[in-house]
C-alpha cells in the first residue's frame, strides 16, 4: 500500500471535483480517497482509477474534527495524507508524502501555494498554477532539505499534512469537542507536540489552494471562535487564536476582561466588508485588517 488521502466536505463540490482530478494526475496513485461528508447527501464525483469512499456524518454542522477522524478511521492504508477540500494536490504529492513518511514517525506539513480567482476556470492546469500561485505571507517557506524541524505547534494548519495512521489514532485524532470554525488545528498541534511526535515542514508535497471568498479574521464564525477558544483555555490553561481575538476587540465586537471573553455586539455588514477577502487577493489575512484598524485609529487620534 502507498497512502490514503483523506478530506472533509461541506458544499464546494466544484473544489472537490478538482481534488479528484488532481489525484487522478498523480505520478503515484493513492490507494483511495476517503471523504468525511458533513452534509446529508453524497457528492457526485468524476470516475477515478482509485477507490473513492464517502463517510456520511449527516446533518449540516461543521464538525471538522469529527469529519477528519471519521475519514482517518475509515482509511485502509498505513499512511494518511489530509487535504482540505479546496487544495488541489500537485502531481508528486502522494509520492512525496509516501516516501517522507518512511523517514520515521512525524507530522509532516507540505507546501501550499494560493491561486487567484479564476485560476481553475479551465480545469487543472499545473503550468498555469505554477505561474500565478503565491505563498502566504504569514507562513514559512519550505526547508532547504526534504524535511525541516517546526518548533512551534501553533504553525500547524490542517489543510495539507500527513501522518502514519497508527500515530494519528494513538493520540486520539482531533478533539471532537471543538465544533465549528477555529481552534481544532492548534489543539491538535499541541497534542502532537505534547505526545513527543515531531512536527516537520516538507519541501514538496505541494498543494494549490483554490480561491474562494473568505473573511479574516473570521467574523462570520465569531461565535464558534469564542466557544472554541474558551474550550482550549479550559484544556490548556490559556486562550488560543489571540490575534483574531485582538482584532475582534479592536473592532468592538468582544471585550476581554477578568471575567473572560464577552461578546459586545452583533456582526454588521461593515464588519463583513472590512474583513472580506477581495477578488484580487489570493488569500485572506488578518494582518491586512490590523493595518487598516491601526490606520483608522491613528486618524481618529489625530
Amino acid at each position: 500500500m502507498t497512502l490514503s488521502v483523506c478530506t472533509i466536505g461541506h458544499g464546494r463540490s466544484d473544489h472537490l471535483v478538482n481534488v479528484v482530478k488532481g489525484l487522478q494526475m498523480q505520478t503515484v496513485r493513492p490507494d483511495e480517497l476517503v471523504i468525511g461528508v458533513m452534509q446529508s447527501d453524497e457528492y457526485d464525483l468524476p470516475a477515478a482509477d482509485f477507490p473513492i469512499r464517502q463517510v456520511l456524518l449527516g446533518g449540516n454542522t461543521l464538525a471538522l474534527s469529527a469529519a477528519r477522524n471519521a475519514a482517518a478511521r475509515a482509511a485502509t492504508s498505513d499512511k494518511l495524507a489530509f487535504l482540505d477540500i479546496d487544495c488541489i494536490p500537485a502531481p508528486e504529492l502522494v509520492s512525496d508524502y509516501s516516501g517522507l513518511l518512511d523517514c520515521g514517525e512525524a507530522l509532516l506539513m507540505g507546501e501550499v501555494l494560493y491561486l487567484p480567482a479564476h485560476a481553475t476556470e479551465h480545469g487543472v492546469d499545473y503550468r498555469r498554477f505554477a505561474d500565478v500561485a503565491v505563498r502566504h505571507s504569514d507562513r514559512a517557506g519550505p526547508p532547504d532539505e526534504p524535511l525541516g524541524e517546526c518548533s512551534d505547534y501553533r504553525c500547524f494548519w490542517s489543510l495539507n499534512f500527513a501522518m502514519q495512521r497508527a500515530a494519528f489514532l494513538s493520540i486520539g485524532g482531533f478533539d471532537e469537542t471543538y465544533v465549528g470554525y477555529g481552534g481544532e488545528d492548534t489543539d491538535f498541534g499541541r497534542v502532537v507536540a505534547t505526545s513527543g511526535i515531531p512536527i516537520k515542514w516538507c519541501r514538496g508535497a505541494l498543494v494549490y489552494h483554490q480561491y474562494h471568498p473568505h473573511h479574516m479574521p473570521p467574523v462570520h464564525a465569531i461565535d464558534s471562535v469564542i466557544a472554541n477558544t474558551i474550550r482550549f483555555s479550559q484544556k490548556w490553561g490559556h486562550y488560543t487564536m489571540e490575534h483574531w481575538l485582538q482584532c475582534f476587540e479592536m473592532m468592538g465586537l468582544v471585550r476581554m476582561d477578568e471575567g473572560g471573553l464577552v461578546r459586545v455586539r452583533e456582526v454588521t455588514e461593515a464588519d463583513l466588508a472590512l474583513t472580506r477577502q477581495q477578488a484580487h487577493q489570493p488569500y485572506a489575512s488578518a494582518a491586512w485588517v490590523f493595518d487598516e484598524l491601526n490606520r483608522r485609529a491613528a486618524i481618529a487620534a489625530a
